[in-house]
Order: C-alpha cells, then structure tokens, then sequence
C-alpha cells in the first residue's frame, strides 16, 4: 500500500556532499510528517532527521548543522542533503512516513 523510494546515495570523499531524494505513494504526502533513519552494519537503525506536515523540522545531535531535510509536497517527495560528511556517516539511509513504513534504503558510503 504504502510504497517509499529512497535513491541518491553513492560514495563521496570525507567532507563531501551528497543529496538523497524519497518518493512516496499510497498516502496522502500534504499531511504526513516524514522522516530519515540510517543504518550501518552491525549497528541499529537510528534517527537522523523529521520534518513535519508543516515544515518544522528536528535532527539527530550528530548531523546538525550539516544535515538539512526539507520536502515538496507536489511531487510527493522527502529529501536530505548532506554536507560535510564523515566516515561515520556511512550507512544506509532510509525514509519514513510513519506506523513501520520503510523504503528499502539507499548506500552512503564516505571513505578516501
């Protein structure tokens, strides 16, 4: 029913930059808030970023002020640009819209 799209990921050198995009489908997108996770191996899923049906957003201690989400409510779509990134950022990231809907990720690799 619900289907999410992630695409954008790649490898970047550290201090690199990369934009992730996720298209939605089978919700109405205008009142959803959204959402970014990521996931590396061995580790668990954890939060990165939210932005809400109104636009308000909020950010995981660790990427603030180099990670910003943002959404097009005409084009149904959720999006993460990434800026000065680190090896630690390398993961794959995920979107959400809430209630255990996934997409099925898309690769961050950053390495020299």
């Amino acid at each position: 029913q619900v289907q999410l799209v992630e695409s954008g990921g790649g490898l970047v050198q550290p201090g690199g930059s990369l934009r992730l995009s996720c298209a939605a489908s089978g919700i109405i997108f205008g009142i959803r808030a959204m959402g970014w996770y990521r996931q590396a191996p061995g580790n668990q899923r954890e939060w990165v970023a939210t932005i809400a049906s109104s636009g308000s957003t909020n950010y995981a201690n660790s990427v603030k002020g180099r990670f910003s989400i943002s959404r097009d409510n005409a084009k149904n779509a959720v999006y993460l640009q990434m800026n000065s990134l680190r090896p630690e950022d390398t993961a794959v990231y995920y979107c959400t819209a809430g209630a255990g809907s996934w997409g099925q990720g898309t690769q961050v690799t950053v390495s020299s």
